[in-house]
């Protein structure tokens, strides 16, 4: 037999709306979302698998959360711990407040569901560490974790400390908070739009940071979205597209390279890269870098990876200049 403590909550306002009746359950359907009621109402078909007693113990368990309630929003907090206490007892009174208190929390704070987490790093992140640690307490700790990674390390510490010190807030500090907090996503959201990132500021972006990093998005990325990976790599320009360069461009950018970040970079570069620059080398340098090249032992990919990126630089550089003029895309657009 299931304990109703393993009961999912879905199964249970469910089982609480068929015992309710359909004319009760009409008027409560009346100030739920269309989400929650096409979740309930999916649920509700599916109902075959609780016993009798489980579905007495979960209108047992509503109706102490509806008295519990009701106690304190008419009395407060250490009125209902009294009025709790003397009608079920010291234990089953606890249990029922720690529940209730639980459901509150999970309420406080609903709309951040709905908001991205740069948006909730951008509303908290010029507030004090407190407030900063209240708020990150009632996101997932998914969206708590990004946000926190995104903190200056000294808030970090800060924060992380406040919200391992958290216990209880009263109801009306985390009312003024939340408040504070709407009238923000309020602000933000009546903001003029202006035109702002897109593909071609992304493959900028890209063409900036280092190789761990560009390789860490783009697999996570291909995975959802591999046209956007397409599409942004067709606007920047990486390691591997040194081959799209003439002969007289390879030799520019060789030029100011650093002997030591060719060794390096060719070392894992395929045939057709390693044929393209040693092409367009002298034969005393082709002789010195492959030499170098034997004695390079136990490089890590970062180090090789860093080498290319110093490359990468040059050739931008270069481009920027005028002496190089690299051509992407499938229509070979020409980037000025």
């Amino acid at each position: 037999m299931k304990n109703t403590s393993k009961v999912d909550s879905i199964t249970k306002a469910a089982s609480i709306i068929i015992a309710l009746g359909a004319d009760v359950s009409s008027e409560i359907f009346k100030y739920l979302r269309d989400d929650e009621i096409e979740e309930l109402s999916l649920q509700i078909t599916k109902m075959d698998s609780l016993t009798p007693q489980q579905s007495q113990e979960i209108m047992n368990e509503f109706y102490e959360q509806c008295i519990t309630q009701k106690v304190i929003s008419e009395g407060g907090e250490t009125y209902a711990k009294d009025v709790l206490l003397k009608a079920f007892g010291k234990e089953r009174a606890g249990e029922v407040m720690e529940r209730i208190q639980k459901n509150g929390r999970q309420v406080a704070f609903e709309f951040l569901k709905k908001v991205d987490y740069k948006t909730i790093l951008m509303m908290i992140q010029n507030e004090h560490p407190q407030t900063i640690a209240l708020v990150l307490s009632y996101t997932s700790p998914e969206v708590a974790s990004k946000i926190l990674a995104e903190l200056p390390p000294n808030l970090q510490v800060s924060v992380f400390q406040r919200i391992a010190n958290l216990d209880r807030t009263s109801p009306e500090v985390i009312k003024v908070v939340e408040n504070i907090m709407l009238k923000k996503l309020g602000s933000m959201a009546s903001v003029d739009m202006v035109e702002v990132g897109g593909i071609n500021y992304l493959a900028e972006v890209m063409n900036n940071v280092d190789m761990k990093t560009e390789k860490y998005i783009f697999e996570e990325i291909s995975g959802t979205t591999p046209e956007l990976v397409e599409e942004i790599r067709k606007r920047m320009f990486v390691f591997e597209d040194i081959t799209r360069l003439d002969n007289m461009e390879i030799q520019a950018f060789i030029r100011e390279c650093d002997t030591k970040d060719l060794t390096i970079a060719l070392k894992t570069a395929s045939q057709e890269i390693s044929d393209a620059i040693f092409g367009n080398m002298s034969q005393r340098q082709q002789e010195t870098i492959k030499t170098d090249m034997q004695y390079l032992h136990n490089i890590r990919m970062s180090d090789v990876e860093e080498a290319q990126q110093r490359i990468i630089s040059v050739i931008r550089k270069l481009e920027e200049q005028g002496t190089i003029v690299i051509s992407k895309g499938e229509k070979d657009a020409i980037i000025q």
